[in-house]
């Protein structure tokens, strides 16, 4: 059970105009199971990604990213097709037919180019990706296209995921109302370098292809690219955001009020689909927000942040509700900041001050510690003393589960 996360409801999920999903199961890996999922799009739509910065990037990310980058030359990308059960990474050239075979089978499904389909997929790597059993199953998924959709869509995406993770917003930007609605999957290999494992967030604003591409890129950095797991950084990450066209609200400028209220709404959801991730950690039982501040830099307030959410012996100290403390003060110690003044540093678990000037507070008490650590979400603050920037990132403790199902993971 996720932590304080509970199973989205299909009826909150609002359908957007310009957009239908569509699934299968195609017994990818696992008969029995939603493993295949199609995104057809609007002519009016424009699509914008981040990817994973992960060198084995997988032959779908590869495909991806040629993709968008045709999308210059007058074809608009019109589907998206996710697989789950095999990464399709680690699999060298022989990967990149399978990814470009499974892009033109929907293209002649569809009617359109090879081209202006974007491919994803996820689960193990290092495998072949059975592109007859996905070419196979296309039938179905685009024979079930509707526009409300997005549960059926968030749990075809699933891998060790206990739940799906999906969520609506509706705002009112400029007198015209926008209709918002993502799906994440994720729950193990987390530690973005861009994004998530996978993300597709969709909204009926119309928004240029080069403000979608800044968008996505702020929107990630304070959502997706604020989360870990285990530290580990997957090949396959591929955050999307899809403005279908099909709304009343036009965007031109960044420098509008219009541009900065989408902005903010997307961030939002973002943010909430990337904490939706971090609280079905794989064996996950508490949900953590790491924020230091009074940073030089928000790269260093998030480089000292992570280090204290990597940390195998703070995450299990959580996991334990041990208020071994001083292990967060060595992740900060470690966490590459040279010039840091250990003297100056103060540190919380919530309301309780734990860490005064650099050394244990006289006024802390070990029970204040032991009552915060046994609550299912915890804030831990960190005050620098070294300027005005401030980041936050949010983690999870790591517990006996996750090593068992890790273990078993290709079981």
């Amino acid at each position: 059970m996720a932590v304080n996360s509970p199973i989205p409801v299909s009826s909150d999920l609002k359908a957007v105009a310009g957009i239908e999903l569509g699934h299968a199961e195609a017994g990818v890996r696992k008969a029995n199971r939603k493993d295949l999922l199609v995104l057809k799009l609007a002519p009016t739509a424009t699509v914008a990604g981040v990817f994973t910065k992960n060198r084995f990037c997988a032959a779908p990310v590869q495909v991806c990213k040629t993709h968008l980058e045709q999308v210059k030359d007058g074809a608009p990308i019109r589907a998206l097709v996710i697989n789950t059960g095999n990464a399709n990474a680690g699999t060298g050239e022989e990967g990149l037919k399978r990814a470009n075979a499974t892009c033109d089978a929907l293209a002649k499904l569809l009617g359109c180019a090879p081209s202006q389909i974007l491919p994803f997929s996820t689960g193990v790597i290092l495998e072949p990706l059975p592109v007859d059993r996905i070419t196979a199953g296309l039938p179905q998924a685009i024979g079930n296209l509707k526009a409300d959709n997005w549960f059926n869509a968030a749990e075809s995406i699933m891998t060790t995921d206990t739940q799906p993770k999906a969520a609506s917003r509706t705002v009112t930007i400029g007198g015209k109302q926008v209709v918002m609605t993502g799906i994440s999957k994720g729950a193990g290999m987390i530690k973005p370098n861009m994004a998530t494992m996978l993300g597709f967030l969709a909204f009926d604003a119309k928004v240029p292809q080069a403000l979608l591409n800044q968008l996505v890129k702020d929107a990630a950095d304070h959502s997706f690219n604020c989360i870990t797991i285990d530290g580990d950084t997957s090949t396959n990450d591929s955050f999307m955001l899809i403005a279908t066209g099909a709304g009343e609200l036009d965007i031109t400028s960044a420098d509008s009020a219009e541009y900065k209220q989408l902005a903010a709404a997307v961030t939002e959801l973002s943010q909430n689909l990337a904490h939706q991730i971090v609280r079905d950690g794989e064996g996950a039982t508490k949900f953590i927000e790491v924020a230091v501040e009074d940073g030089k830099s928000v790269e260093e307030c998030r480089q000292i942040a992570y280090s204290i959410g990597h940390s195998p012996l703070v995450k299990t100290a959580f996991f334990a509700s041990d208020p071994n403390l001083g292990r967060i003060l060595a992740a900060i110690g470690y966490a590459g900041v040279d010039d840091l003044d250990v003297s100056k540093i103060n540190l919380w678990l919530d309301d309780v001050w734990v860490a005064k000037d650099g050394g244990r507070n006289p006024d802390y008490r070990e029970e204040d510690g032991q009552r915060v650590m046994k609550k299912a979400e915890i804030v831990v603050r960190v005050k620098l003393a070294r300027g005005n920037a401030k980041a936050s990132i949010w983690t999870c403790d790591l517990s006996h589960d996750y090593v068992s199902i890790n273990a078993d993971y290709r079981s």
